[in-house]
């Protein structure tokens, strides 16, 4: 079997990617864009998935293979998968960095609010692990699979996010049972929580207000640039993280401390 200690065809350093093949999903902006960004720089063969290939164009001529799909469907995880699979020959990594979140009053949260967040965040990750998973067991060599959470997984979420840190809450539940099922397999299992990071998301949905009142309550007094998440994604699923599974990595600035 393939150590993640010395990949194959690139970088053999404990943080290189070099031979690795990976799956990033919500690579159009954001986290996702910089997490896919970082992981082609080390050496790996990305496939960046997105809502559309207009949400792609950023990428330009990029070394990257483009998939379009909306991931709250169900069947659109076993199509990513596959077209993964097909253009890199297999998937070694997936980070699922694709979200959506709308902020909604807790009396104006209807069933449609509901189901889109548990849709697009919650159900999306457990098939696409799912599906990720079984290509990795065929192939027989262990793998990575990293979550996106949020900080509101443990806070309950402010300014009208409860729908979504409900979702997220789900998310760090599926990532501690799925890592002891997979734990057999070498394919680790770890979600990433971020706490406010400067996306499109976090600011087109608060006043400015509210977007210096969040951030005046970080002990880093600042916002975390997307770079700074994908750094620790790198990190996880290098071969330095080999030991390390069903971990909640918190990366934001002492804004939460567990």
């Amino acid at each position: 079997m393939a150590s993640w200690r010395s990949e194959p065809g690139g970088d053999c350093g404990t943080h290189g990617l070099g031979g690795r093949r990976a799956i990033v999903t919500g690579a159009g902006s954001g986290i996702g864009a910089a997490v896919a960004q970082l992981l082609v720089e080390r050496g790996a063969a990305v496939c960046v998935v997105d809502r559309s290939l207009r949400h792609l164009e950023p990428w330009g001529n990029a070394p990257v293979v483009r998939v379009a799909e909306d991931l709250s469907a169900v069947p659109s995880a076993s199509r990513v998968v596959e077209a993964a699979e097909r253009e890199l020959g297999g998937i070694d990594i997936l980070v699922h960095a694709a979200g959506v979140l709308k902020r909604t009053p807790f009396f104006e949260v209807d069933v449609d609010d509901w189901e889109l967040h548990l849709r697009t965040n919650l159900r999306s990750t457990f098939f696409l692990a799912q599906e990720c998973a079984r290509v990795m067991r065929r192939q027989g060599s262990g793998g990575r699979i990293v979550a996106l959470a949020s900080d509101a997984w443990w806070t309950g979420g402010y300014d009208g996010s409860l729908a979504y840190a409900a979702s997220k809450g789900g998310v760090v539940t599926l990532v501690r049972g799925i890592a002891r099922e997979l734990a057999p397999l070498r394919i680790t299992v770890n979600a990433i929580v971020p706490g406010l990071v400067d996306t499109e998301m976090l600011r087109g949905q608060l006043s400015p207000d509210g977007l210096a009142r969040q951030t005046a309550a970080v002990p880093w007094q600042r916002l975390a640039d997307p770079s700074e998440i994908a750094q620790v994604v790198a990190f996880v699923v290098s071969g330095a993280a080999e030991y390390m599974t069903g971990a909640v990595l918190n990366v934001s600035g002492g804004l939460l401390t567990y």
